[in-house]
């Protein structure tokens, strides 16, 4: 086999042709990061050989081979520095072969639904002992030897205080964990609610994977802004007109109506909807009680949604901002397409001087610009499961019920 395929089999390989190719510049610390994404890929593969060649011991002795530990990695750095593409390569050359990449929010979805499923059972009697976490973990080891988590990020009071247990049993496992963050682990969830019962999961995370800081030199993401084509300023009634205008022509003047999402045992209501395409006041999303896995649930179903009236905010509309974060991740990782109207550009929504929504809106403001870049405008929508749905398809609803 030549020496260039063998090499594409690498991280570093590929990251190499993306370079050579012009797709992207060099970067020091990404190429550190593509060597270090590379040995961590091959203590797993030895590992796991090590453990398939004790196969037949295993046989004989009646105990199933051990997982050694190997030690997961958690990388950090500012919005737009090549995170998450330096672990779509990784995933892509990884040799394991019970692998699960997810966007973290989404994965603690499922963990909700096992954890309300497992109680009714343990309710009803179908399943034995009374903590609902322990047999979810062993089903997620039993599935998956590596987990890839893009945009680590702990928000939920739900999921926080279920995480150490959780993957206290994932780690003994020998689940190895590679995660992508825009803070440190130290600076999870910070000034959430009851974080001291958080703080043990910190110190179980920190000791299992190593941290990294990615400092690439640019921010990628400003770099590929080619159109404002999609937001629309100021507010008023000219930016009305032109918003009804778009809607128009984006359902080609073919009725549309209020719609319902069935999610958890309720519903999550879409004021308008046109096939694929649904249109919603900032009001409708970001001023209600809506959860990161009720947006998923829109990103999944919808593969265009308009957005209007978003207004500037601030520390008096926190709770607004932390939805409204939550809402671009969810249509940024499923690739929805959006148009927006708006007080003013991504960069000046945010009207708060420091705090935890100051740094978090940062991601939001690059991830905004990226979707109004020609390039976003280019990707598929990836609807249920992260499965490519195409322009004119319709996405799944599937309920994946919690509580």
């Amino acid at each position: 086999m030549p020496h260039s395929e063998e090499r594409l089999r690498t991280v570093a390989g590929r990251y190499e042709a993306l370079v050579a190719s012009g797709a992207i510049a060099s970067d020091p610390a990404q190429e550190r990061l593509a060597r270090r994404l590379d040995r961590l890929d091959t203590e797993l593969a030895t590992s796991d050989l090590a453990v398939k060649g004790s196969a037949l011991g295993w046989l004989f002795s009646r105990k199933a081979p051990k997982r050694e530990t190997i030690r997961g990695l958690y990388v950090h750095g500012e919005v737009g520095r090549g995170k998450t593409m330096m672990m779509d390569l990784f995933y892509e050359v990884s040799r394991v072969r019970k692998k699960r990449r997810a966007h973290f929010h989404a994965f603690m979805a499922d963990v909700q639904d096992r954890i309300h499923r497992a109680r009714a059972d343990i309710v009803a009697g179908r399943l034995k002992g009374d903590d609902p976490i322990q047999p979810v973990a062993a089903a997620i080891a039993e599935e998956t030897r590596l987990l890839c988590f893009d945009e680590f990020a702990v928000y939920d009071i739900a999921d926080a205080m279920i995480l150490g247990r959780l993957f206290e049993k994932l780690f003994e496992a020998g689940v190895v964990v590679v995660a992508t963050s825009n803070v440190a682990p130290n600076d999870l969830y910070k000034d959430g609610l009851n974080r001291a019962l958080f703080l043990p999961f910190v110190a179980l995370l920190q000791t299992y994977v190593d941290v990294e800081r990615l400092s690439a030199e640019t921010d990628y993401r400003l770099e590929k802004t080619d159109t404002d084509a999609v937001w629309t300023t100021p507010l008023g009634a000219e930016t009305d007109l032109v918003m009804e205008e778009a809607w128009f022509r984006l359902t080609e003047h073919r009725p549309s109506g209020r719609e319902t999402i069935p999610f958890r045992g309720r519903t999550i209501v879409v004021p308008q909807a046109c096939g694929a395409r649904a249109r919603f006041d900032f009001a409708d999303l970001c001023e209600t009680p809506l959860a990161a896995a009720d947006y998923l649930q829109i990103a999944r179903r919808f593969h265009t949604i308009m957005i209007e009236r978003v207004p500037i905010l601030g520390p008096e509309r926190r709770n607004a901002a932390k939805r409204l974060i939550n809402l671009v991740d969810a249509l940024y990782d499923c690739r929805v397409q959006i148009m927006v109207s708006a007080a003013a550009g991504p960069e000046a929504l945010w009207g708060g001087e420091g705090g935890a929504e100051t740094f978090e809106f940062a991601r939001t403001v690059s991830r905004l610009t990226e979707m109004r870049s020609e390039e976003y405008a280019a990707t598929p929508h990836l609807g249920e499961h992260g499965g490519l749905v195409g322009p004119d398809e319709e996405a799944g609803t599937d309920d994946l019920s919690r509580t």
